[in-house]
């Protein structure tokens, strides 16, 4: 039942020789690998314009020098990331950079920025999706929080059945958005040149809010610093360069130039269209509020059919650009968790050849960070670029102490290219964290040292546990000693039987405790001792179990045994003492809510407090299914 309810859900188990039918091409490349990239053009923009808001009409003078600013910077970004990904074509990106070029430290704080970029992308996309949806909708706006959960959800769960499924699901509403939003940028900009760059807007924009604010450096420093979440997710390509199909490498950097050009065409015209229909951001969270985006479009076209297409492709974009994470960041966890600083069962390939873990990890919290924040995009946009840029600043360094190891005739090129995307990231890292340390980028400088303290932890307890099993011993043969069992018995059943039949075929010594207290209703075993086991282990010639009552007086059961059994064990040395638990295996999962489940209370309680000579062992006991 319950896995055909799984592949009816996630899809059947794929085998590991079907890997090769889960690699990707640049086509599918591009929804897998780039939503987060090319849906930032829709709130990167408007981050940069909300910030200008107090400057009037004269803010929309600045928008157009910032995005070049922030274009600038991406080419560079572009470059740098193309020799990244024929350089370390396993992927990792910025932490296997760091990692192999600036040390164990650098790459923990690259990893640590990098999962926290994929976190906030998760939150600061569907956010943003929905906040175009609402545009669209109004009267969607008190739905904002729960919009964003039931979206996180269906994310979650396409992701979990594999990396073709999720590129196929997504695959039409990423061109589509692309198409529309571009047909309305060459709309727009046909209507601004025939008229003379000052068209008239078929629906007029808001009016310019009162100036209340001079256009100071800090000022523009913020816009920009908010406008360069437009860059967010250009790494992404070569944390996943291994999901692509061979020839690996040339495909990844295929699809990374087609990203970088596509997210350069929208900003420079989203920048431009802005100026021209002089468009002015409201306030997000606000009544009335309007996408940037939603006013364009209604700006160039007016609010017939094609603008409500065009905006179900926006909020189908931005709600699923979050699926670059869940490509990216099970990766990057797998990649921590091969190196020992995360647990283990995170480098674990799920049924459908993915890494399931991650992927619920990455949702659960993308979930507390949407619930925390409201669903609203505005709150978390501050806490969104620093991560972002200091993982960029890590693998540009990386790659240029990488280019200086290996030499070669085109090594100095390389080193320029590299080292100048270390010095522009570098740059605006810097700027973004100073601007919007006091909105909430001081949350991104506390947490990501404390997700690097928590990996060296978890790297120091894998260390700890391997100092304690390590050997190069060989065997030491032990002598043949007779171990004594312990079975705790609360009435006699088949259950009891069972358990205690092997106890016997374990060995001679065997103690049946039953544990009573003077309001019990169970019936004392040593009334039918005789009858029921003394008897038929007389007969077939072997030694009679020990049966120990203990008394209870607080009615308490695991207590008295526990302490019975580290008794035992302490008076007889070099004895292994084997319990012997009997346990009921419930036809269905849900039937264990109906019994107590003693037994892996108790299986819990003898690993914490018993020795190595405790040993535990199950009986299960099958029951029947019911009709």
């Amino acid at each position: 039942m319950t896995t055909s309810i799984l592949d009816w859900l996630l899809g059947r188990a794929l085998a590991d020789q079907e890997e090769d039918k889960q690699q990707i091409g640049p086509a599918a490349g591009i929804p897998v690998l780039g939503l987060d990239a090319l849906s930032s053009a829709a709130y990167g923009p408007e981050a940069a314009l909300t910030l200008l808001i107090p400057l009037g009409a004269a803010g929309l003078h600045y928008v157009v020098p910032i995005t070049a600013l922030i274009v600038t910077i991406l080419v560079i970004v572009y470059f740098s990331y193309r020799q990244t990904i024929a350089a370390y074509p396993n992927g990792g990106g910025s932490y296997t950079v760091a990692k192999e070029n600036l040390g164990p430290h650098f790459a923990l704080l690259a990893g640590a920025a990098l999962a926290l970029d994929y976190v906030l992308n998760v939150a600061v996309g569907i956010s943003a999706g929905v906040g175009a949806m609402v545009s669209a909708v109004p009267v969607l706006l008190p739905y904002t929080l729960k919009l964003c959960l039931l979206i996180l959800v269906i994310l979650t769960l396409v992701n979990l059945r594999g990396i073709r499924e999720s590129s196929a699901a997504f695959m039409i509403p990423t061109y589509a958005f692309v198409g529309t939003l571009g047909v309305i940028i060459l709309i727009g900009i046909a209507k601004a040149v025939l008229q003379g760059g000052h068209p008239t807007p078929v629906i007029p924009p808001p009016t310019f809010p009162k100036v209340t604010e001079a256009a100071t450096l800090w000022l523009l420093a913020r816009a920009f610093a908010s406008g360069c979440t437009a860059m967010t997710g250009v790494e992404a390509v070569s944390n996943g360069v291994p999901i692509f199909r061979k020839p690996t490498v040339p495909l990844a950097q295929q699809t990374l130039t087609a990203i970088i050009v596509i997210l350069i065409g929208l900003l420079v015209g989203i920048a431009y269209l802005c100026g021209a229909y002089e468009l002015v951001a409201t306030d997000p969270g606000e009544p009335g509020y309007q996408s940037i985006l939603s006013l364009l479009v209604m700006a160039v076209i007016g609010r017939g059919p094609f603008y409500y297409i065009t905006l179900t492709a926006i909020v189908a974009v931005l709600a699923l650009s979050a699926n670059t994470s869940f490509a990216d960041f099970p990766r990057l966890c797998r990649v921590l968790a091969e190196d020992r600083f995360l647990p283990g069962s995170l480098a674990v390939r799920g049924r459908r050849l993915v890494y399931s873990q991650g992927i619920i990890l990455l949702a659960m919290m993308a979930g507390a960070l949407l619930i925390f924040f409201g669903g609203i995009t505005d709150h978390l946009i501050p806490l969104f670029a620093v991560g972002a840029f200091l993982a960029f600043t890590l693998s540009q360094a990386g790659m240029v102490v990488h280019w200086r190891h290996l030499g070669g005739a085109h090594s100095r090129k390389f080193i320029l290219i590299n080292g100048l995307g270390a010095l522009a990231t570098g740059v605006t890292l810097v700027v973004v964290t100073v601007s919007k340390f006091t909105e909430g980028a001081w949350l991104t400088v506390v947490v990501i040292p404390l997700m690097v303290f928590f990996f060296t932890r978890v790297n120091r307890h894998y260390r700890w546990i391997a100092a304690q099993i390590a050997t190069i011993d060989p065997l030491e043969m032990p002598t043949k000693v007779n171990p004594i069992a312990v079975i705790a018995i609360g009435s006699w059943s088949k259950v009891a039987q069972q358990g205690l039949k092997f106890a016997l075929r374990l060995t001679t010594d065997v103690y049946v405790v039953q544990i009573r207290t003077e309001r019990d209703a169970i019936e004392d075993l040593s009334d039918n001792w005789t009858l029921l086991i003394s008897n038929p282990a007389r007969a077939a010639g072997i030694p009679e179990p020990k049966l120990v009552t203990l008394s209870s007086n607080y009615r308490q059961f695991f207590t008295p045994f526990v302490d019975f059994v580290i008794q035992l064990e302490k008076d007889n040395p070099g004895r292994d003492i084997v319990v012997v638990i009997p346990d009921l295996v419930m036809s269905h999962w849900y039937e264990n809510m109906l019994h107590n489940n003693r037994g892996a209370f108790l299986r819990n309680l003898l690993r914490r407090r018993g020795k190595s000579r405790i040993v535990v062992v199950n009986t299960p006991f099958q029951l029947q299914e019911q009709n």
